[in-house]
């Protein structure tokens, strides 16, 4: 057996595994890419002999966060498409994703995945355009890169003037650069990178279209990640086009599965609710993104229902941590009240194993365990917000900020120290994301 490589030691432990859910004081030995132990106390310092040790004392460790639906593209909307009240693809005024240049594209998507990076998730599952160039790019910080260019047959350079015209030769496009980025990306890295089929929207997919998409999906075997009930539009044209609601139609196509996951799934009915947790699907609560447009998911009802609650982030900002602030509020906001079915330990399962079971990772990530992969998350706790340290979860999910992490390690490197990364070089990323959201900004306004 190969010697250890890496020693966490002193960590608070937070390990999403109800087996053993806290270990204080424990060290994390990782050897390779793998979590080799976790020690309820120091290890013997004979094995630690010439090994990296990181202190961690007054550090709480989690499993890194796995944000299973977003667009970092679209942080170039960031600060003004949330007073919009409507998602930015739908919107009169902003940048879209087809006036994006691949040199933007790959600028605006670092910036994402460095943010997410930094605020602690070590899975990013993105999807928008210019895929092919911006998967690669988010994975050289370190982070696992998910996504799919978005896939659709409506022309997207009319949606926003309210004008819906689904033509074939764009499908075919959208879903034959799907194919191909599953060819290049899927599974490197080291297991770092992989693709989803993403078709955007049942209101932006023909009825054809979506059954090729899950043709695909079964060829490639590989899961599907959507946008579902997110819009009274949406909803609309659905049920104009079909007769029916949008869960009704992927159900029908035999796309509402255990492989989907399908985002916001906010304007749904009892029948809709009830389809959706007999099929077992994901969704990804976006707690924060939708409730500042004045809109929330029926989270109780879907989790009773079945359905397997996950968080995402969606747009405009990577902290998963607020998300789980925000998806605890929302939870008790529905029942109206506090009880010991809605605690922060529900919404921390959201964020760590929730994620990973969606990506179908969950027996590879979402958890410390021995033998999982070593993503691996340190808060630091000495930081008055945190103080005093009587339940390092409550704290978490109440009072802390993804600024607070000042480590993260995955596949057993350590890609962000002293919260800074480690793999590329942050102010210029920050840098280059500025001027290109700058310039789209002038495009858009033209």
């Amino acid at each position: 057996m190969s010697a250890i490589d890496l020693a966490i030691c002193g960590a608070s432990v937070l390990t999403a595994d109800p087996i053993r859910p806290r270990i204080d004081d424990a060290t994390i030995l990782v050897r390779g890419d793998r979590i080799a132990e976790i020690v309820a106390g120091p290890a013997e310092a004979s094995r630690l002999e010439g090994v990296r040790r990181i202190d961690a004392r007054g550090k709480v460790a989690t499993p890194g966060l796995v944000n299973v639906h977003t667009h970092a593209i679209l942080t170039m909307v960031r600060g003004v498409a949330e007073d919009m009240g409507f998602a930015p693809a739908y919107t009169p005024g902003v940048p879209h994703g087809h006036d994006v240049s691949e040199e933007e594209a790959v600028a605006l998507a670092r910036l994402g995945a460095l943010e997410a990076l930094l605020f602690g998730s070590t899975l990013l599952n993105d999807t928008f355009v210019h895929q092919h160039l911006t998967l690669p790019a988010m994975a050289e910080t370190g982070i696992r890169a998910w996504g799919c260019g978005r896939i659709h047959d409506v022309d997207f350079s009319r949606v926003h003037l309210g004008e819906w015209e689904h033509k074939t030769e764009i499908g075919r496009r959208t879903l034959d650069e799907a194919i191909a980025l599953h060819a290049a990306f899927d599974g490197k890295a080291n297991g770092r990178m992989g693709v989803q089929l993403s078709p955007h929207a049942p209101d932006t997919c023909s009825r054809d279209l979506l059954v090729e998409i899950r043709e695909t999906s079964a060829t490639l075997r590989c899961r599907v990640n959507t946008h579902l009930s997110q819009s009274k539009v949406e909803v609309g044209r659905i049920r104009s086009r079909e007769a029916m609601s949008p869960p009704e139609l992927l159900d029908e196509i035999g796309l509402l599965n255990d492989r989907l996951i399908a985002a916001h799934c906010i304007h749904v009915d009892a029948a809709d609710i009830a389809r959706i947790g007999r099929n077992g699907v994901h969704v990804a609560h976006i707690a924060k993104g939708n409730q500042t447009h004045g809109h929330t998911a029926p989270t109780q009802a879907l989790r009773e229902a079945g359905a397997s609650l996950t968080l995402g982030t969606d747009n405009m900002h990577a902290d998963m941590v607020e998300v789980m602030r925000w998806a605890l509020a929302t939870g008790r906001l529905q029942k109206g009240c506090v009880d010991e079915d809605w605690q922060p330990h529900t919404v921390f399962e959201m964020a760590t194993m929730g994620g990973a079971r969606a990506m179908g990772l969950d027996a590879e990530i979402g958890s410390l365990e021995v033998g999982k992969k070593a993503d691996i998350v340190l808060f630091d706790y000495h930081r008055p917000h945190l103080v005093p340290f009587i339940d390092p979860l409550g704290n978490l999910v109440h009072t802390a900020q993804g600024r607070d992490v000042h480590t993260v390690i995955i596949d057993g490197r350590v890609v962000v120290e002293n919260s800074r990364a480690l793999l590329i070089d942050q102010d210029e990323i920050i840098a280059d994301a500025q001027r290109a959201a700058v310039a789209l900004w002038q495009r858009a306004k033209m």
